[in-house]
């Protein structure tokens, strides 16, 4: 009697799991779309975790987010970010990601462990309605973790052409104008003490310029 009150325990167990296996995934990416869906366009989720168990504990093995348009500042991509740590490996793609300031086309980000690669497409349009002062950008060196970028601005009638530093400083993303003494406008663009920019580079495109960066979650 013993082994078959045993074997019956173990035969419910092993459904309870095979049902867990099946529903926890697809009601998890549910979830996950509901809450997309408030700041954009959702294409589709995926969610996979085995055992399923673990979704339980906001734990899984692989995400897959499509986004056809999504609207996010950089502190809120970065709370997501810090949210997915305990996801072992995410893709996620956006068609258009509005950040508040620039918008940046054919977004794309993965995720390994706590290691992190973007890129994105950056647009001479979009960067002239962010800053309407900017007549033109673009990328002139890229190397070493560091992107020197070359811009010509009006203000006033006057017209001038400046080369600006992009580069990682204690895991903040900062710009520093190339001119005398520009260290002291150094602007911080991006800061997060949950996330680490480790190199950003960049390659001209005929629309503008695709820039890539990599990082870590701390």
């Amino acid at each position: 009697m013993r082994r078959l009150a045993g074997l019956g325990v173990l035969v419910v167990l092993i459904l309870v799991l095979g049902v867990a296996q099946l529903v926890l995934p697809g009601i998890a990416a549910q979830r996950l779309r509901d809450r997309l869906a408030r700041s954009g366009r959702v294409l589709s989720v995926q969610v996979d975790a085995f055992p399923a168990l673990e979704l339980l504990w906001h734990q899984a093995d692989r995400v897959v987010v499509r986004l056809q348009r999504y609207r996010s500042s950089p502190q809120g991509l970065a709370t997501l970010l810090n949210q997915a740590g305990d996801v072992g490996s995410l893709s996620a793609s956006a068609a258009e990601l509005d950040t508040g300031l620039l918008t940046l086309r054919d977004a794309s980000l993965t995720k390994h462990g706590n290691q992190l690669t973007g890129s994105a497409q950056v647009t001479e349009a979009d960067l002239r309605t962010a800053l309407p002062v900017l007549d033109s950008v673009t990328p002139v060196a890229s190397s070493g973790g560091t992107l020197t970028l070359q811009g010509t601005a009006s203000l006033l009638g006057v017209a001038a052409t400046v080369q600006a530093t992009v580069s990682q400083q204690n895991g903040d993303l900062v710009v520093t104008p190339d001119v005398p003494f520009g260290g002291l406008a150094t602007i911080r663009v991006f800061s997060d003490p949950r996330l680490a920019v480790e190199s950003i580079s960049a390659a001209r495109t005929p629309a503008g310029f695709r820039v890539s960066a990599t990082g870590s979650l701390r």
